[in-house]
């Protein structure tokens, strides 16, 4: 009995997917020999590809990810392994732009793909169309991902959040004009403050698109709209349906917008990206509305809180300078005890002249006729002449530094009324003046820089007050 060898065949059988492998044929007659197949190291791989390929459709992996790579072509390229072996695995672009997370090492994670081989290298690896984090949602890690990249980067910081304006008469509202959302902030809104300028501004609030239409908002209302605060809404929804509200490009065009961001999307209990980067969160449309809208009643009775207040103050001050100026009054001579001290001095001198003139003219008399004789070749008229004139200079004199001294204190006095007028805040107010205050907190601005555009002041005048806002200011030199 003879033998012959029996050829491996990879044939159209093999092709098909059977399970035969090596062929074996006894037969009892004598045959001439056959050379075994003898491949190429391309046809080989080629059938080892077509093998692969054929029977290896869709498969399902799950593993760890490795030696993850994402180079500038847009593909990512990475080793799926467990505890006993590893696959490469790669994810071209088309596919990797549709993941909502960036896949990491140590991440375990479920693939999806089909068996193919790289036939310069001779390699068989997993070409993935789907993968998802085991354990958690792709949205969710996406979510931690980009919450933890901001994060570093600061767009979350307290420090760059601006505040509020106290009292917004012209909103912008960033959301789907046909959504709840928007009717029920309009409701609130206009319920607090019926003459409020509300601007909706329509972009689609879910789908791919949508996180582009708000972008896009955000930059038209910052660029062409006059108003105070922008509410970027819409209501409730599932993770997903709130996707866009997790963009980085939409927490990047909030912290990039000049006019503050409120941000109120879906329910108290949701969570986005863009709340935590606006500068107010809002737990729902209805409470941005409330956060947002300052209610008429309470502004009302807050003014009238403040105008009471002034008046107490200002009365205050009042009679503050009232007790002054009494004080100082009291503390001023009545030039009539003066003037009365100074007759009464002119009168006593004048007494005193008089008796002195008596004696010294009874002495002169005396002295005239004691000498009578004497006197008849110097005659004594020339002599009574001067002293006469005399006592007509010295009376003068006396006349002229009492009338003096009488309008110097005249004039004292008035000179002293003028300051204490001068120096009353009302009298500053009657000459056209005004005194300005910051509301609410009612500080008195003396530099322009202590007020913005929009700030509402107080102005006192001599009569009443005026409430205004703030449309330009100009530093001074």
């Amino acid at each position: 009995m003879s033998y012959s060898l029996n050829a491996i065949s990879m044939g159209n059988e093999r092709r098909k997917g059977t399970t035969s492998n090596l062929q074996r044929e006894t037969r009892t007659m004598d045959i001439p020999f056959q050379p075994p197949t003898i491949y190429t190291v391309s046809a080989l791989t080629a059938e080892i590809k077509s093998l692969l390929e054929e029977n290896f459709d869709f498969v399902w992996v799950e593993g760890e990810i490795s030696n993850f790579a994402a180079p500038s072509s847009g593909h990512f390229y990475m080793s799926l392994k467990d505890e006993s072996a590893q696959i490469r695995a790669v994810m071209f672009k088309m596919q990797a732009y549709y993941l909502k997370f960036i896949p990491e090492n140590g991440m375990k994670v479920l693939a999806r793909g089909r068996i193919g081989v790289y036939e310069p290298r001779g390699e068989y690896q997993i070409i993935l169309d789907y993968l998802e984090p085991l354990g958690v949602g792709a949205l969710a890690a996406a979510f931690e991902q980009v919450k933890k990249k901001l994060s570093q980067e600061g767009i979350f910081d307290a420090d760059k959040k601006r505040p509020i304006p106290f009292l917004s008469t012209k909103i912008a509202v960033v959301t789907s004009p046909t959504g709840a959302a928007i009717r029920d902030f309009l409701r609130i809104s206009y319920r607090r403050m019926p003459n409020l300028d509300v601007t909706i501004v329509p972009v689609r609030v879910q789908g791919n698109e949508a996180a582009d239409d708000i972008v896009a908002a955000l930059d038209l209302v910052n660029r062409e709209l006059p108003v105070d605060v922008i509410v970027l809404t819409r209501g409730g929804g599932s993770f997903e349906d709130l996707w866009p509200f997790n963009q980085e490009a939409v927490a990047y065009a909030i912290r990039q917008s000049r006019i503050p961001v409120v941000s109120a999307v879906g329910h108290e209990v949701d969570l986005t990206i863009s709340d935590l980067a606006a500068d107010l969160r809002a737990p729902t449309p209805s409470g941005a509305a409330e956060l947002v809208v300052r209610e008429r009643e309470v502004l009302e009775r807050n003014l009238r809180n403040l105008s009471s207040g002034i008046e107490t103050a200002l009365y205050g001050i009042i009679t503050r300078v009232k007790d002054k100026i009494g004080h100082l009054s009291s503390r001023i001579r009545d030039p009539r005890r003066d003037l009365a001290g100074t007759w009464l001095r002119l009168d006593d001198l004048y007494n005193r002249f008089l008796t002195r003139a008596k004696i010294n003219i009874t002495d002169s008399l005396k002295e005239l006729k004691a000498v009578n004789e004497a006197l008849i070749l110097n005659s004594p008229v020339r002599a009574i002449t001067m002293l006469s004139q005399g006592l007509v200079f010295h009376k003068r004199s006396l006349v002229h530094a009492f009338t003096g001294s009488l309008d110097k204190k005249k004039s004292d006095i008035r000179s002293m009324r003028e300051k204490l007028d001068s120096l009353s805040p009302l009298s500053v107010l009657e000459r056209g003046y005004s005194i300005t205050r910051k509301i609410p907190e009612m500080n008195v601005i003396k530099d322009s820089v202590q007020v913005t555009r929009g700030d509402e002041v107080r102005v006192l005048l001599a009569k009443g007050t005026i409430d205004c806002l703030v449309e330009k200011t100009e530093q001074g030199k």
